[in-house]
């Protein structure tokens, strides 16, 4: 088995296929991502699962940016999502002044009643980095955050990722994550990587997953 978890963003079943193909480890189900990656609809998710015979990971988003618009909604959202096969999720958010939001956490995750989860990359809007880090800890359910160490991605925040490499829950890197990044968060000990646009033909999610650039990430990580 590899050692290190290599997720895919997929759109469709055939997005998820062609991830599988390629060797990936793990899929992340969005859609929209002009708007950076919103809720699937429940059909998708169950037709995913399907195609793709990897963990999948659902995106509970329901409005560009990292404020949950409405956490009621959201919870009934993710119950409906459970009722379709989602196992596995990605959210969280902020509140209007930078802080992780705790309280549309705790709505949500007492809905999906302790599925894994990612906490997305909320954490690299936070007005506070440090006491975001703080305040996830020991939510149930965590086992990934996903970060490119600053809001411009991973190349202006590859310094921050090696210096939280060892941190609990472990970082998942992605955010304009590029092959050349690889080397030095392998040697700081990160395993967990994360990739959408750079398997895609041109970089475009207008594209679907190409199974060749997926396997060229596989073969690079151990």
């Amino acid at each position: 088995m590899p050692e290190s978890i290599l997720e895919v963003i997929a759109l469709t079943p055939d997005d998820a296929r062609a991830a599988a193909d390629g060797g990936a480890g793990r899929i992340e189900l969005v859609t929209d991502m002009s708007a950076q990656g919103l809720t699937p609809a429940p059909a998708t998710v169950a037709a995913v699962r399907a195609a793709a015979g990897l963990p999948v990971r659902v995106m509970l988003r329901d409005t560009d940016g990292y404020a949950a618009r409405d956490a009621t909604a959201l919870a009934m959202t993710a119950r409906t999502l459970r009722d379709a096969g989602a196992q596995e999720f990605v959210l969280g958010w902020l509140t209007p002044a930078g802080d992780v939001d705790l309280s549309a956490l705790e709505t949500v995750l007492a809905a999906i009643d302790g599925c894994p989860w990612t906490f997305h990359r909320a954490l690299d809007h936070a007005a506070d980095r440090q006491s975001a880090w703080q305040a996830i800890k020991g939510l149930p359910g965590l086992d990934g955050v996903l970060t490119a160490g600053s809001p411009s991605g991973v190349e202006a925040g590859l310094g921050t990722l090696l210096t939280e490499a060892g941190n609990t829950p472990p970082v998942l890197v992605g955010g304009g994550l590029r092959q050349h990044h690889l080397a030095p968060l392998l040697g700081a000990g990160v395993r967990a990587f994360h990739v959408g646009s750079a398997v895609r033909p041109g970089g475009s999610f207008t594209l679907p997953v190409d199974p060749h650039l997926v396997e060229l990430w596989r073969r690079i990580l151990p």
